[in-house]
């Protein structure tokens, strides 16, 4: 059975840990594509929300199809941080502790995403009524990186709290 989960940070190269408490306001979250660099030419705009739904969902099935999970390309950067302690994360001097953000080849993510979305696509159900929403953002994922890879740019995955 699928189940929406509460998203939350982890990553096992950076080791922060957030805690599932959230701000008083409600909150969604969205996984967005940070490319290295100031501006790589084209726009990398991403929806990533039902992704951030279904994040757990999503990296089990990797692991089952022998793919990298889609969260292993998180990386926090101080923007990230400072973004969260806007929003009323009590994160006391995280952004400070953090270590340099880390860079993916485009090509790793394209290898996750189009193994998901084949998946996907040959099991329609799998997601229930979210699996069309959650191709179209890994097709965003894919357009994006496409061009990264084009232009041999590494990225990371970010996280978005509104």
């Amino acid at each position: 059975m699928v189940t929406k989960s509460v998203f939350h940070l982890r990553s096992r190269n950076n080791h922060i840990f957030l805690p599932k408490v959230f701000p008083p306001r409600p909150m969604s979250a969205s996984l967005y594509i940070v490319i290295e660099g100031i501006d790589p030419g084209f726009d990398t705009f991403v929806n990533g929300r039902a992704l951030a739904q279904y994040e757990d969902d999503l990296d089990r099935l990797a692991a089952e199809l022998k793919a990298r999970p889609l969260l292993d390309f998180f990386s926090a950067d101080a923007n990230s941080m400072a973004l969260l302690e806007e929003e009323g994360y009590k994160l006391p001097h995280a952004a400070e502790s953090l270590p340099p953000p880390q860079w993916y080849s485009a090509e790793d993510g394209l290898n996750t995403i189009s193994t998901l979305v084949e998946y996907l696509e040959l099991n329609p159900t799998f997601l229930g009524e979210d699996n069309v929403a959650i191709r179209k953002e890994l097709e965003e994922y894919i357009t994006v990186l496409e061009k990264a890879a084009a232009k041999n740019l590494r990225w990371h995955l970010a996280v978005s709290w509104r």
